[in-house]
């Protein structure tokens, strides 16, 4: 057993509104009579990691808008966390956050309980963009929460754009950019539009005037050209940060390090072994989320797949003496091929024993990871 601190990540499901291209576990707030109860149950949840002596280096609060969570709320929370794990000095501690659900009133209290990072969700600066994706603020509302946020003393900011939104065009994202950038955020997340079936967006995609997939290219070298101007490091695919402010809770899924998930349709890997909870707020609500709906412990060949996979996701790859070490195999052999002919198409580099993917590589990366695995 791992005795390397954890990460916690909590999922909190409520939303003013559902945005039209989510498909993620989250609900309207004002259906949810539910609330309270989920609370207990959360908290209930996180206490049967009691008396294990895990200590945690990291929280994330994701969902859902965990700004919609009041200060009681997010107290008590809090409270059964600190009751539960120890908590290690210098732990990063997110709270995601949408522009209109979060104040003064609300942010100064969740700093005090010790938050230090936040991570807003903007996507774009045009209303219109707002709009198509069913957003419920605009862009002064974001620049009054970031603001806000800076003034409170807020020194760790993430901000989410998305590409490939209908009707965005080279220049109305570069512009999104420009304006983000000029702010100077610690960190910005940037994130391709993604269709989800059952989605509103899906199901008027036949109605909407999408970027081509050319132009949805270009928007991203666009992004990591800007972003390394003015002093980004691109650490990870869609993740851009300024030295010392990479997601440290993040680099613990890609650097394959365990953590613990609660709240409904969350995941852990945790003692070895992979579970996700329901994604049936019904069967959460129940205690169901004790059964754990896929619990594995991986074998040999899924842990080197999925240390690949996820450590190709980085801009440091991973290194081939380390790789041997862990699982007994040099990766090279029998890829000795293909991993020449895309060096020499330059979508990664082998040096200092190390394999990494360039920026070409990083884009094309799904493409580049079904030939490798």
């Amino acid at each position: 057993m791992t005795t390397k601190p954890r990460g916690l990540y909590l999922h909190i499901p409520f939303c003013v509104k559902k945005c039209n291209y989510c498909d993620f576990a989250s609900f309207k707030d004002s259906d949810c009579i539910w609330r309270e109860k989920y609370i207990d149950t959360l908290c209930h949840e996180i206490g049967m990691y009691a008396d294990k002596g895990i200590s945690i280096d990291t929280i994330f609060f994701g969902g859902g808008t965990p700004s919609l969570l009041t200060v009681g709320e997010f107290s008590r929370i809090v409270d059964k966390i600190r009751e539960t794990f120890v908590i290690l000095p210098n732990t990063e501690f997110t709270i995601e956050a949408n522009p209109k659900t979060i104040t003064e009133e609300k942010l100064r209290p969740f700093m005090s309980l010790g938050v230090n990072r936040l991570s807003i969700g903007l996507q774009s600066i045009h209303e219109n963009e707002q709009k198509t994706l069913g957003r419920i603020h605009n862009y002064d509302d974001f620049l009054v929460t970031y603001h806000m946020a800076r003034r409170l003393g807020m020194k760790n900011i993430n901000v989410d754009l998305m590409y490939g939104i209908p009707d965005q065009t080279m220049e109305s994202f570069g512009k999104t950019l420009e304006s983000v950038i000029a702010l100077e955020p610690e960190h910005m997340s940037l994130y391709g539009l993604i269709l989800e079936e059952g989605t509103p967006l899906y199901n008027s995609r036949e109605t909407l005037n999408f970027p081509t997939e050319d132009d949805e290219c270009e928007m991203y070298y666009l992004a990591t050209d800007m972003m390394r101007k003015m002093g980004y490091i691109h650490y990870e695919i869609s993740n851009y940060a300024k030295g010392g402010y990479q997601s440290r809770h993040n680099l613990k899924y890609w650097h394959a390090d365990e953590y613990i998930g609660v709240g409904l349709a969350a995941h852990s890997y945790y003692s070895g072994v992979r579970y996700g909870n329901s994604c049936d707020a019904g069967e959460y609500l129940a205690g169901d989320y004790a059964k754990y709906d896929m619990g594995e412990t991986l074998d040999t060949d899924s842990l080197a797949y999925e240390y690949v996979m996820l450590h190709l996701r980085l801009a440091d790859g991973f290194d081939f003496s380390e790789y041997r070490e862990r699982f007994g195999r040099d990766f090279r052999q029998g890829r000795e091929e293909i991993l020449l002919k895309m060096e020499k198409n330059g979508l990664l580099t082998m040096e200092n024993n190390r394999i990494s993917l360039t920026e070409r590589g990083f884009y094309v990366s799904n493409n580049i990871l079904t030939e490798l695995l």
